[in-house]
């Protein structure tokens, strides 16, 4: 099969096309056709850092954590999936788990489910590890309707899906971001925009709650924002953060009561503890997407597999709305 391949960490130009042996089944797994892949900064963080992190690939190495695509083989004991059968997931690109950038993969069926039939390959290989990420936060937090629930970086990859999903949970959402196309983005899904250059905290904490601070505030930008997550929050409100590698002074979360989840999602990838719940995820997912309360955002811009380099160019420059996806 052809793949693309990294055979040193750092920088995009390590990336190369490569025939590699097609996967071959085995039990509680399937072997999937992948038509798409999308990018997260998790694999542009292995592809810098490598060795420096413990679930490394080892090289040469493929990258890619989302996909969707068919079932080419089914696995003993795998009762769920039949050939032909179209999945999404997160399943791979770290440690021994070869990744998505290849024309097809070994999938665990725990970190997988039927992709939902309302959305396209590209749409769906969007969704998985963002989609799983928002969906954990809200829930370790503990989000309940008609909850005032504060986003930070809304037009973002996990937060425009976490916005999404708190409003499928029945809360009053806002989210932050810059004014323009973030603010207009955040507007569309459903949002209250906050303009988080022009409003200091104080001023939409006052404005939103009367003073009283969030119930929930969802942290995607991580490291000194959470102070300002800490500043927003109710009295016992929650936090949820995916970025939390640094020191923080927790004065004010002592002072104010507050509860204060880190979410890292690729845990039950990296340890195989606990994978049958992403898949748990995934299936409730599908069901909201084709409900139609949550549909992921796409960068306009298209890749193919031997353009994967330009696509984490394309993510790294930070000027891609949506999430920057590869066909296969």
């Amino acid at each position: 099969m052809k793949a693309t391949v990294i055979r040193a960490f750092g920088g995009t130009d390590v990336f190369e096309t490569a025939e590699l042996p097609k996967p071959e089944v085995k039990p509680g797994h399937v072997v999937v056709k992948v038509a798409a892949s999308s990018v997260n900064t998790i694999d542009m963080m292995i592809r810098d850092m490598g060795e420096a992190l413990p679930f490394h690939p080892p090289l040469p190495g493929v990258l890619g954590m989302d996909f969707a695509g068919t079932v080419e083989a089914v696995g003993d004991g795998v009762t769920e999936y039949s050939v032909g059968d179209e999945v999404y997931g997160c399943a791979g690109g770290l440690g021994d788990l070869q990744g998505s950038l290849a024309e097809y993969m070994l999938a665990d069926v725990d970190l997988i489910a039927h992709k939902p039939a309302n959305i396209s390959m590209r749409e769906a290989a969007a969704l998985p590890l963002v989609g799983i990420t928002a969906y954990e936060g809200l829930i370790r937090a503990g989000i309940t309707a008609d909850q005032k629930v504060l986003v930070h970086g809304g037009a973002g990859g996990v937060g425009h899906v976490a916005l999404q999903l708190a409003r499928h949970f029945g809360a009053e959402v806002y989210a932050t971001g810059a004014a323009g196309e973030q603010t207009d983005l955040i507007s569309q899904l459903g949002a209250t925009a906050i303009d988080f250059k022009s409003e200091s905290v104080a001023d939409y904490v006052e404005k939103h709650t009367s003073g009283a601070g969030f119930d929930v505030i969802f942290d995607t930008v991580g490291g000194a924002n959470l102070n300002n997550s800490i500043e927003a929050a109710k009295l016992n409100g929650q936090i949820t953060t995916t970025l939390a590698m640094h020191e923080q002074d927790l004065t004010m979360v002592h002072m104010k009561g507050l509860s204060l989840h880190v979410v890292f999602m690729l845990l039950p990838m990296i340890y195989n503890v606990g994978r049958a719940e992403h898949g748990k995820i995934l299936k409730a997912m599908a069901k909201i997407v084709e409900a139609g309360e949550l549909k992921p955002v796409l960068d306009a811009s298209e890749f193919t597999l031997e353009q994967a380099s330009q696509a984490h160019d394309r993510l790294a420059s930070g000027q891609a709305m949506g999430k920057v996806v590869v066909n296969i």
